[in-house]
């Protein structure tokens, strides 16, 4: 187990030169707020909630509070601090850079789910929470694999609206739209913050690192997890959305059926690229601003859309992307990282978090690299797939994570080609 020590390095960003730190660490995210400080023992105030279809309060529900939350010192809720709330926010499970996750109990079904909070206090938090809506919203069908997003709320001003996509009727999500596309602070204020809320289904597993770090290794659960995650973005891509940040924090684990299914989730830096021109996806305005599907052409190829953001997380993206102009065969490279990393058990303990995580590397002296940036410095390294001489890993896969891991993303099978080769060497196993 390696630690993996920060240094500098330089990130394009939108045209711009910016610093960021190496370890599991995102990019391109510019400078985002500081966490926000847990609020022991608050009850979210009265909430009128209104469709953002309608002028007037909708009378969908007899009370009209949104969302609750109440903690005593020792963290059980505190009964007497509910007030009929449409959710329950229960506790605290995930805290990131934008936002805090809590599990909450929906009032009306008693279903559990996961309550993403996210404060629009800064240009990039709504430019984030929009990118994760749009994409989330602009699935037509559900995927087992991919996380379903539930309702999206805005709260602002002792008002609770529910958002839908691309609704030009709706002022506040037109202001939220113009608050990303210009860059400046036009919803909420110190006094009078504004928060998007997303409900979505919840994941009692934990992620990828705390399922797998926490139990033996089990072959069949790779490969059952091997062929999730190739379904999952076989049908992201087949939806024109490009993830950019698919990494083990990000895909979570359900086992409402008895068995693990894992959820594709965090949309935060992804992209939806129908519609857009094949030159450059990222020059023209977000699929979805418009209020039309992005299924309207499944037909065309998602690896023809250029990105140029260096968007993700370090370990995990490929050589084009540090270079800052890549097609979502850099989703296919990550999905090799992780695959490989899950298998041999590779992991290091991320600097800033001091948390242990899975993910594959090279070795340069005492350091660690990312293998992205490796392969970006000497293209003609060979990567040893398996890194260890007892791997179990059969023929089949070790040419797969070969193909997965090419540093020409043309040489890269596609999410559809991988998702054929996955079942045919997992069932070979």
């Amino acid at each position: 187990m390696l630690t993996f020590h920060k240094k500098k390095a330089m990130e394009i960003c939108n045209g711009k030169k910016r610093r960021k730190v190496s370890g599991g660490v995102r990019v391109c995210r510019r400078s985002v707020a500081g966490k926000m400080k847990r609020e022991v023992g608050k009850v979210l105030r009265s909430l009128t909630v209104e469709d953002n279809n309608h002028k007037e309060p909708m009378e969908e529900e007899e009370d009209d509070h949104c969302f609750s939350i109440g903690y005593l010192r020792n963290d059980r809720l505190e009964p007497s601090l509910v007030v009929s709330p449409r959710y329950n926010l229960l506790r605290e499970v995930g805290r990131g850079s934008y936002g805090v996750v809590y599990e909450a109990i929906a009032r009306k079904t008693g279903a559990r789910v996961a309550v993403k909070r996210l404060q629009c206090d800064a240009p990039e938090n709504v430019e984030l929470a929009l990118a994760e809506f749009w994409a989330l919203t602009s699935l037509e069908n559900r995927h087992q694999n991919v996380v379903q997003l539930e309702e999206c709320v805005l709260q602002r001003k002792g008002l609770a609206q529910k958002m839908s996509h691309g609704n030009k009727k709706s002022r506040q999500y037109l202001r939220l739209v113009e608050t990303s596309l210009k860059g400046e602070r036009i919803l909420g204020y110190p006094e009078e913050p504004c928060y998007l809320w997303f409900v979505m289904e919840f994941c009692e597993g934990g992620d990828l690192n705390q399922y797998i770090l926490s139990r033996r290794p089990d072959p069949q659960t790779n490969r059952s997890f091997m062929r999730q995650l190739t379904s999952a973005v076989a049908f992201l891509h087949k939806n024109n959305i490009v993830h950019r940040d698919l990494k083990p924090d990000n895909i979570l684990i359900s086992q409402k059926s008895g068995s693990p299914v894992l959820k594709v989730a965090d949309f935060g830096l992804s992209k939806v690229c129908a519609g857009l021109n094949t030159k450059n996806c990222e020059d023209h305005p977000i699929a979805g601003e418009d209020g039309k599907g992005s299924n309207q052409n499944n037909i065309v190829n998602i690896n023809k859309f250029w990105l140029s953001s260096a968007c993700g997380s370090d370990f995990y993206m490929a050589p084009e992307v540090w270079e800052g102009h890549y097609t979502a065969k850099a989703d296919i490279f990550a999905l090799g990282i992780i695959i490989w990393a899950m298998i041999e058990r590779i992991t290091f303990i991320d600097a800033e978090s001091k948390r242990e995580l899975l993910g594959t590397y090279i070795r340069q002296g005492t350091e660690i690299v990312p293998v992205g940036e490796a392969l970006l410095e000497n293209p003609k390294m060979v990567l040893h797939i398996p890194q260890r001489a007892r791997s179990s890993m059969s023929e089949g896969v070790k040419k797969l994570l070969h193909d997965m891991l090419a540093v020409n993303p043309q040489d890269r099978p596609d999410a559809f080609q991988l998702e054929v080769r996955m079942d045919q060497v997992t069932c070979a196993a």
